[in-house]
């Protein structure tokens, strides 16, 4: 009878303690049914977002807009991070004729070197190979990781990965229908696959059953340069050995506020035509004999820069020093014959200096 009673009693509190065990284990009942790094408790961790082209360079875009938003989700501090995803694409081992850079060579290059801020090394949207190098003293200026990783390729696992570490770099196979995306939900409807492209998964929504993608074509294409892609229709691409495509990183640290200045050369701006200082939007971007992505200028024009932290701008045609401006608003008339021409500013302080690149073409 007491071997009939111990007997129960273990049968017993083995039931009432079992569904302790299982509470143990991962609950896809447990995970939200949506997240968004762009509304994390109200604040949105993103940073601008920015446009790559006419360059293969989306690799380092991805990777870059996953360290960005992680910064700031680190420290807490909406600064507006920039880093240079040129520097890390080159400095990786990327090329233009290659196509593209190693996902693989680019995130082992974060953690052994860093990418610096975009002020050492800004992206002069060129469709060709260049000599380039980055600011003296970059090295001091630099954001590293401690760790990389794959992604398990199962939704349930994406979703832990993007509440556990941050943003994804994703390696994506698109079909043709993608280049008409405008908004909404993409879907694939037709069309084979047209090419491949990384872009940076943010988070999901399961009520809509889609991805919530930053992409880097600039802040007028799709939704303010974001997409909204059906669970069914993401396919990621195995570009990289036999691994998954999708690519956690964390472990952000270094220098991540250098007291260096900040410039951007706001006026003119790439894939825009100015006819005497007024903007409009090219139609025809793709014109044989003018370098793809250059502003196209009829007239007189001023070149106008935002900066921060900055004393005094210098301004540079071809290379050749034209003007001095020690007061804001930092700008300078151009004054240039026919054909493409290389503008160059530069932002200095006491403590560093900063550049920023544009290549024109001046029609008349």
């Amino acid at each position: 009878m007491r071997i009939k009673q111990i007997i129960i009693i273990i049968l017993a509190i083995s039931f009432f303690l079992q569904p302790l065990v299982f509470s143990q284990e991962p609950n896809k009942l447990d995970m939200p049914v949506s997240f968004d790094w762009r509304n994390i408790n109200g604040v949105d961790y993103s940073t601008p977002v920015k446009n790559q082209a006419p360059a293969p360079t989306c690799e380092a875009y991805a990777l870059c807009a996953a360290l960005e938003t992680i910064l700031q989700y680190q420290t807490g501090d909406l600064y507006e991070p920039d880093l240079s995803e040129t520097h890390l694409y080159f400095y990786a081992g990327g090329t233009y004729r290659a196509g593209y850079v190693n996902i693989v060579d680019a995130a082992n290059y974060l953690i052994e070197h860093g990418v610096p801020d975009e002020g050492c090394y800004p992206d002069p949207h060129r469709p060709f190979d260049y000599p380039y190098t980055s600011v003296e003293g970059w090295e001091n200026r630099t954001v590293k990781i401690t760790e990389w990783g794959w992604v398990e390729r199962t939704n349930e696992a994406i979703k832990q990965a993007l509440i556990d570490h941050g943003p994804l770099a994703a390696c994506f196979y698109l079909c043709k229908d993608f280049q008409y995306y405008k908004g909404g939900v993409y879907k694939h409807r037709w069309g084979e696959i047209n090419n491949g492209h990384v872009m940076t998964i943010f988070g999901y929504d399961d009520e809509n059953q889609c991805w919530i993608i930053k992409n880097s074509a600039g802040d007028d294409w799709g939704e303010n340069g974001w997409l909204r892609m059906h669970y069914d229709s993401a396919l990621f691409a195995e570009w990289y050995g036999k691994d998954t495509g999708i690519m956690y990183i964390e472990g952000a640290y270094g220098n991540i506020k250098p007291d260096a200045p900040k410039i951007y050369i706001e006026h003119p701006r790439i894939f825009h035509s100015y006819i005497l200082g007024n903007e409009y939007t090219q139609v025809l971007r793709n014109v044989p004999s003018i370098q793809k992505a250059a502003p196209r200028i009829i007239g007189p024009i001023t070149i106008e820069v935002i900066t921060e932290n900055a004393d005094y701008v210098e301004f540079y045609l071809d290379g050749i020093l034209r003007y001095v401006d020690s007061e804001e608003p930092f700008e300078w008339a151009l004054d240039s014959d026919h054909g493409l021409h290389i503008i160059e500013t530069v932002a200095y302080n006491d403590k560093a200096i900063s550049r920023d690149i544009l290549d024109v073409f001046v029609i008349i």
